[in-house]
């Protein structure tokens, strides 16, 4: 299975559609608080549509408690300040990928901290800000998905 964490997600329709993804891929959302939201705003609930059961994702209270469910799973940032392309990684079964809030993205002390090779980035035209979260989650975790040869859960 793969593992989507969002730190600090902002806007309740980006992680409603992420839900909804990880429900269709059979992948697990990870959300790391404090988050920008309540779980019972309606924008996430219209975005999530049905998805929205507790089995589908695990709030982690803050940074600390998400590393310790973590252990050895490997991490993969995401980020449009990193050079290695999403396509270049090798992704294998029980990989999480981690993607920091709409506004600021991870905080330096998060991405200074991964492991080399584990800094992805999508690429985008030069002078683009950033692609939407939930587009962006859906990129990687389809080739993440495609390289596993969309191994059901």
């Amino acid at each position: 299975m793969l593992h989507i964490a969002l730190y600090q997600p902002e806007i309740p329709p980006n992680t409603g559609n992420i839900l909804r993804l990880c429900h269709n891929t059979g992948a697990r959302l990870h959300l790391i608080h404090p988050l920008g939201f309540s779980l019972e705003e309606k924008q996430l609930r219209r975005a999530g549509l049905d998805y929205i059961h507790p089995e589908l994702f695990v709030e982690h209270a803050d940074w600390t408690s998400f590393e310790q469910w973590r252990a050895d799973r490997r991490l993969l940032s995401f980020s449009t300040h990193h050079a290695v392309r999403y396509s270049d990684c090798r992704y294998r079964d029980e990989d999480v990928l981690l993607f920091g809030p709409e506004t600021r993205g991870l905080p330096d002390d998060i991405l200074e901290a991964q492991a080399e090779g584990c800094c992805l980035t999508l690429p985008m035209q030069p002078d683009s800000r950033s692609l939407n979260l939930s587009n962006s989650v859906a990129i990687a975790l389809y080739e993440a998905w495609r390289q596993l040869d969309f191994k059901l859960t």
